[in-house]
């Protein structure tokens, strides 16, 4: 066991793979802008810097640790030099912090309270730069910008797309798409995560906000909300509930207190595309067409394959993703009794994801020419809302969800983490409900937070080899393999950010390792306390399937 010494406390360490590691270990949050764990080390921001015993100053996220170090970190030469890079980063910062969509959760605002800056001696002389608002998912104020470096090792490692990156040198220096083009204009897919990882407002959530109030005060529309899994274990983080916890039940009692007429669980809409992507499996398993057979629940994902690998577009599943199909329900629904309520229909998301504010619009979520869902509210923006209107969410008793479509399945819950489709999709084929068989299929080494994870199932006589992705680079490494005839999969899940949707681009931040795995936790928690663990066993589905949905499954349920 080696051993450090941290402000004359004596500290053990074995692994650790930096010295910033040790100090927080040690109970001390020593500040930094540029440092994930998940990331490359970049060491910019020079904000975790410490002392050793012989004066020397280092960034300690750079530093390989060794036995016998002294460290300071918080001595007066220290403060000074933190202080400067946070004046420094404030001189050419925009500070318009009231009406910024990171007040009160921006790193730079926190840092500068911490530090005690209370005034900013230089002059901001950097020029103005645009907006751009082109995507129909994030902004990005370049004025913002405190030039970490987070959201391009993030689009880059993470990713692997390379959508942003550093360009012109000294203090004309900026983060922008290649040939500053916008964001419309390049290959990004929406996904978010560099707004997940910005630690100022350089990167935000594009709201739709003001519409949906708009929306909720109009007597003469019916306002029906759908909530996604993975918002239910993130929603109660900026309210002081328990991170991990299923807030469910408050949320549901919010969104009515808010005004909305119908609060339905997406898990209904994952019920139906387990239903419908299994029989897909089964089908190609048996023509041996098009195989392996990919996921359509991320759109982000979708859009990556389509404009990175086009040559697989044919292996993504023709099923809707559950919001979509949702949507296609819930607008049906009310077409057939359009005479009993003669009020419009709109339908609104709740989701965990940015890229679902993309996937609504195209084309083929439109069915007979009407949008299926008409807004998407990320989980940060519900939670403004909530909190725009006065409402606690921790102080906010339960309530149950609107029947008939509040009713859905464990395997529809898991959606919302990695691996969570795959294995509501084997309990279907399996067709199983017993305590053993749900519990091998979770052995099989479908969950876990691992970028790749690989499964050989035995379903009748056929071996079937199951993938599951997270992250769009070990995505993009395995779509290398297949196309080399590396590896062979039957069926390939995957999902855009890592640990799948409870990570997801519209989720509050920060998201750290303990935030992601309390998350992880929680949705299983839900599945493993339902009483209903597989799709087919919701009696829900079986009387859409025999009502609304009959003779226009295809054409509700599926994009071609």
């Amino acid at each position: 066991m080696s051993y450090m010494t941290i402000n004359n406390r004596r500290v053990e360490f074995t692994n650790e793979k930096n010295v910033l590691s040790i100090i927080r270990k040690s109970g001390i949050d020593l500040p930094t802008f540029c440092y994930h764990s998940e990331l490359s080390t970049y060491g910019a921001c020079r904000m975790c810097v410490v002392e050793d015993d012989r004066g020397k100053i280092f960034a300690s996220c750079s530093e390989i640790p060794r036995d016998g170090m002294v460290i300071y970190t918080n001595t007066p030469r220290l403060q000074h030099h933190r202080k400067m890079i946070i004046e420094l980063l404030l001189a050419s910062h925009c500070r318009d912090c009231t009406t910024c969509a990171k007040n009160g959760i921006c790193t730079l605002q926190k840092l500068s309270r911490q530090l005690g800056i209370m005034d900013v001696r230089f002059e901001n002389n950097k020029k103005q730069l645009p907006k751009d608002t082109s995507s129909e998912c994030v902004i990005r104020d370049p004025n913002k910008c405190i030039l970490c470096g987070d959201c391009v090792r993030t689009c880059d490692e993470i990713q692997g797309l390379g959508i942003l990156d550093f360009a012109f040198r000294g203090s004309k220096m900026q983060v922008t798409p290649a040939f500053n083009k916008n964001l419309s204009e390049t290959d990004c897919v929406g996904c978010g995560q560099c707004r997940a990882v910005c630690p100022t407002g350089a990167i935000s959530i594009k709201q739709d906000v003001e519409p949906v109030w708009k929306i909720l005060a109009d007597k003469n529309i019916r306002v029906v909300a759908q909530i996604a899994p993975a918002v239910r274990v993130a929603v109660g983080d900026k309210f002081g509930i328990k991170k991990g916890e299923n807030a469910l039940g408050r949320l549901v009692a919010a969104l009515r207190r808010i005004g909305f007429d119908e609060v339905y669980d997406t898990n209904f809409g994952a019920d139906l595309t387990v239903m419908e992507e299994s029989k897909e499996l089964v089908e190609r398993l048996e023509s041996g067409e098009n195989l392996p057979l990919f996921t359509s629940c991320c759109p982000a994902w979708v859009k990556f394959c389509e404009r990175k690998y086009p040559e697989f577009k044919e292996h993504i599943s023709t099923c809707r993703s559950p919001q979509e199909m949702f949507g296609a329900l819930i607008k049906e629904d009310a077409k057939m009794k359009a005479d009993k309520e003669p009020r419009k229909t709109m339908v609104v998301s709740i989701m965990p994801c940015t890229a679902k504010k993309a996937e609504i619009t195209r084309p083929e979520h439109f069915t007979d020419g009407v949008q299926n869902v008409d807004y998407v509210l990320t989980t940060t923006e519900i939670t403004r809302m909530i909190q725009a209107a006065g409402i606690d969410l921790a102080q906010v008793k339960p309530e149950a969800m609107d029947m008939p479509f509040g009713l859905a399945s464990g395997a529809g819950a898991i959606f919302g983490v990695t691996g969570g489709v795959t294995e509501a999709v084997l309990r279907r084929l399996v067709n199983s409900n017993r305590a053993e068989d749900l519990e091998a299929i979770s052995f099989t080494g479908v969950r876990g937070a691992e970028g790749i994870k690989e499964a050989t199932v035995q379903l009748g006589d056929r071996e079937v080899h199951i993938a599951v992705v997270n992250g769009l680079h070990c995505a993009s490494e395995v779509l290398d393999k297949i196309k080399a005839g590396e590896v062979h999969y039957d069926f390939v899940e995957v999902m855009a950010c890592k640990r799948g949707c409870i990570a997801g681009g519209g989720q509050p931040v920060p998201i750290g390792p303990r935030t992601k795995k309390a998350r992880m936790e929680g949705m299983y928690k839900i599945d493993s306390t339902a009483q209903i663990k597989l799709s087919n066993e919701n009696p829900i589905v079986t009387t859409v399937y025999e009502g609304i949905l009959k003779g226009k499954e295809h054409k509700l349920l599926h994009n071609k």
